[in-house]
């Protein structure tokens, strides 16, 4: 019976906690009279060009990463390449989309460098990320984009087709099987 009667009471207050939640305006409130502002669709407005101003100084923080490790692994690639050729392995497709790779990362170090530029800069955001000029930030975010975009095009497909010869290098020189004893 103590069960029934404490299940009742917290059924109640969970429900006085519903009603009192539910009378509760959560909405935006403006004077009588002064309607809210209209919004253009994809509006860049103060808070969504400091969250994408942020975002882009993290994807570029990241890409920066990936550019300083790029001189490492071509290093070691080509290293790898070099010792399989001494096995008398054909590396001929491996060493062109090494090639390529490498020259795309040197065209996307230029494309970064630019990148770097804008972010030093920083126009129309002050040193914390924080909005100082709409205009000029809206500018600054959609070139700093521009720049970002042409790195990840610039790597991405010469960096897919390395890692597809890559994988395809390993399968064509895989040790045969062993069989179970």
């Amino acid at each position: 019976m103590k069960i029934v009667t404490w299940l009742k009471k917290t059924t109640l207050a969970g429900l006085m906690a519903v009603l009192i939640l539910a009378a509760l305006p959560l909405s935006a409130v403006y004077a009588a009279g002064d309607p809210p502002p209209p919004r253009v669709e994809g509006e860049l407005t103060g808070e969504r060009l400091e969250r994408i101003w942020a975002r882009q100084q993290r994807a570029y923080e990241r890409l920066g990463r990936l550019l300083e490790r790029a001189d490492g692994m071509i290093e070691r690639a080509q290293g790898l390449l070099e010792k399989a050729e001494s096995e008398g392995k054909d590396v001929s497709a491996l060493q062109a989309a090494l090639e390529a790779f490498t020259e795309a990362v040197e065209d996307a170090q230029v494309v970064y460098e630019e990148a770097t530029a804008i972010v030093d800069a920083h126009a129309g955001f002050d040193d914390e990320g924080n909005l100082t000029d709409e205009g000029l930030a809206a500018e600054t975010v959609r070139q700093l984009a521009e720049k970002l975009e042409q790195v990840r095009d610039l790597i991405g497909k010469p960096g897919r087709a390395l890692h597809e010869a890559l994988k395809a290098f390993r399968e064509s020189h895989r040790p045969p099987a062993r069989p179970d004893n």
